[in-house]
This record gives C-alpha cells, sequence and structure tokens, in this order.
C-alpha cells in the first residue's frame, strides 16, 4: 500500500495551487461579497486543462484520473469554494452521466466542449417538493413526435444560469415507482428558462438558480441511457459526486487551518505568540488531525473509483467525514482568531460560510449515515 502521491499528482497539485493563489485568490473575497461568478477564472481553468481532469483525450480531456480531480477540487477551495464547487458540479455532476451512461454522439456533442472548457454543465435534481426524496420529483417528460416535451422545474442549481448544458430527470411513467429518466438539456433549447438566482450564506461567487421547463421540448435522441433509467443514473452519479464535495471541504478546513496558523503565530498576547498557549495550539493539532484524516477518505474513494473498484460507500464516508470536519476547523478557525474572525478583513468567516452547504448539497450528513449504514447491513 502507497500512500505517497504519483509525480503527475503532485505537478497537478502545484500547478492548481499556483493557479489558485495567483489568479482564483486576489479576488475571492470580492466576488463573495459582490455575488459574482468570474467567467474568465473558469476559461483559463480550461486553458490549464481543468474542466476535463479524468476524461479521455478523444472527448477533450487530459486523460487523468479521478484522484487528480479531488486534488485539483482540492487546491481550488483552500483559496475560494465557490470557484472548486463550480468545477465539482461541471465535472462529478454533469460530466460523469454523460460519459458513463450516454452514446458515442452524445459524447462528442455534449462531453467534449465541457472537457474542453467551451462549454459549463449543470445537474438538475432537486425540486421544491423533492430535495433527500428524489423519488418524489414532479417534473415530467412526455414524448411528442421526435421530442421530448418537459415541464416543470427545479431548485438550488449549481452553475444555474451560465450553464449551457444540463443533466434533468424527469417523470417519464408515473405508474411505477420512481419511473423518471435522464436528459441532456441546451439552455436555448424552447421552453428552457432561468428563473430565480438565491441569496446565501455561502459559496456566494458560485450561482445557485431555479430552472424552469415550460413545455420545453428536448430531442428524443437526448435521453441519456434509455427510458426508466433515471433514478439509477442520478443515484450512481451522486456517488462520485459526494467524492468532490468531499475534496471541497478538505480545501476549505486547509485553507481555514493554514490561516489559522500563521495568525496564530503573529498575535502575541501576554508578550508571546497565542501558539505559546496549550488553548490554541492543541486546536491546531486536532484541526490538523481532522484534515488529513478527510482528506486520506477523499484520496480512498477517488483512488477506488479510479480502479474501477465500488467506492460509492467509501464516497459517503468521505463526504460525511470531510462535511463535518469543515465546518468544526472553519468554527474553530474563527475562535482562533477572537473578534478578527468575526469580520470580513480575515478570510475564516468566508471559510466558516463557505463549509456549511458542504454538510447539505449532494445528500445531508443524514443521507451519508443512511447510505452508509444500509450497505453495513444489507
Amino acid at each position: 500500500m502507497n500512500f505517497q502521491l504519483s509525480e503527475e499528482h503532485e505537478m497537478i497539485r502545484k500547478m492548481v495551487r499556483d493557479f489558485a493563489e495567483n489568479e482564483v485568490a486576489p479576488t475571492a473575497a470580492e466576488r463573495d461579497e459582490t455575488e459574482t461568478f468570474d467567467r474568465a477564472i473558469f476559461d483559463k481553468m480550461a486553458e490549464l486543462g481543468l474542466t476535463g481532469i479524468p476524461w479521455p483525450e478523444e472527448y477533450g480531456g487530459i486523460g487523468s484520473d479521478f484522484l487528480a480531480y479531488c486534488i485539483a477540487v482540492e487546491e481550488l477551495s483552500r483559496v475560494c469554494a465557490s470557484t472548486g464547487v463550480t468545477l465539482s458540479a461541471h465535472t462529478s455532476l454533469a460530466g460523469w452521466p454523460i460519459y458513463k451512461f450516454g452514446n458515442e454522439e452524445q459524447k462528442q456533442k455534449y462531453l467534449r466542449p465541457m472537457a474542453e472548457g467551451t462549454k459549463i454543465g449543470g445537474y438538475g435534481l432537486t425540486e421544491p417538493s423533492s430535495g433527500s426524496d428524489a423519488g418524489g420529483m414532479k417534473t415530467t417528460a412526455k414524448l411528442d413526435g421526435d421530442d421530448y416535451i418537459l415541464n416543470g422545474s427545479k431548485i438550488f442549481i449549481t452553475n444555474g444560469g451560465i450553464a449551457e448544458i444540463y443533466v434533468v430527470f424527469a417523470v417519464t411513467d408515473p405508474t411505477v415507482k420512481n419511473g423518471t429518466s435522464a436528459f441532456i438539456v441546451e439552455s436555448d433549447f424552447e421552453g428552457f428558462s432561468v428563473g430565480k438566482k438565491e441569496k446565501k450564506l455561502g459559496i456566494r461567487s458560485s450561482p445557485t438558480t431555479e430552472i424552469i421547463f415550460d413545455n420545453c421540448r428536448v430531442p428524443k435522441e437526448n435521453l441519456l441511457g434509455v427510458e426508466g433509467d433515471g433514478f439509477k443514473i442520478a443515484m450512481k452519479t451522486l456517488d462520485g459526486g459526494r467524492n468532490g464535495i468531499a475534496a471541497q471541504a478538505v480545501g476549505i478546513a486547509q485553507g481555514a487551518l493554514d490561516a489559522s496558523v500563521a495568525y496564530a503565530k503573529e498575535r502575541v498576547q501576554f508578550g508571546k505568540p497565542i501558539t505559546a498557549n496549550q488553548g490554541v495550539s492543541f486546536k491546531l493539532a486536532d484541526m490538523a488531525t481532522s484534515i488529513e484524516a478527510s482528506r486520506l477518505l477523499t484520496y480512498q474513494a477517488a483512488w477506488l473509483e479510479s480502479n474501477n473498484l465500488p467506492y460509492g460507500k467509501a464516497s459517503a464516508m468521505a463526504k460525511l467525514m470531510a462535511g463535518d470536519t469543515a465546518m468544526n476547523v472553519t468554527t474553530e478557525a474563527v475562535q482562533v482568531f477572537g473578534g478578527y474572525g468575526y469580520t470580513k478583513d480575515y478570510p475564516v468567516e468566508r471559510y466558516m460560510r463557505d463549509a456549511k452547504i458542504t454538510q447539505i448539497y449532494e445528500g445531508t450528513q443524514e443521507i451519508q449515515r443512511l447510505v452508509i449504514s444500509r450497505m453495513l447491513t444489507k
């Protein structure tokens, strides 16, 4: 068993870290404050090949693996969680199901431009009445000649309004349980529109919107997989998506720890740096330990997926551990900073706000425990 990253993975980490510190970090606080998505940053990520890390070169990717992808999400999230989740949703939620379930024509038409970064991807599953209960969706798709007609809406869509390609789920057979199907929907299809943009606690420079289907015409060749496979596709997609969020959570926590250590070494009270006080230094030790444990779980799940081994339980464990770690570590980071940590003069309050969502989206912590316990007892 080798815990040493390969030279390729270390090179990707260094490249993404340099990019994140030089191109993403300088505007992170301002973009958070103004709730602004910067397409130019995404375009630069595309130039570096980050938008197609795990996909084969024949589909516009760089032919690496899911571990490299998780490292990239982690390093981006270390300075800006919004940028990290933009890449995560684009790759794990929109790209993955097309790669795994799409036919050759769909991969060339949709996965390639996403991998090359000329188009952004999104994922439409959640609805007002169906969050954790994905089987309760109301959006419908009815075949009409050569098109499916979609009606309904989806909420809390990461990359909503900026994505040109969405993987969307709708009910095609209401007479059976989970009679849903998956579709590839372009943002310029007739009947597609973007609704309310959410004002959020965190990840504020990642747009989260409603998307609406009003007799939206989707060519039947845009059916992903076969009719009735929607629920299966959605659940398998979330298995990998959870690991992207675990990587985001690890990055957020690491960024908060880095800031805390630097501050604690400089902050002098009672004539000495506050790191000399065990009340502070022990916090830092606990923070670092939980981050490393979360990172190892995340990398293990990514390695399993890269090697075509079962990874569903591992990714659920990684997200559960990493999400809780991110929330705990960022809370402690604010405590290390004291009153300064509660102000926007320092980044830890942003890390704390960003961390909360990692316990909620792509399966709440309660859902992760349900997934894990079912796998243990089946």
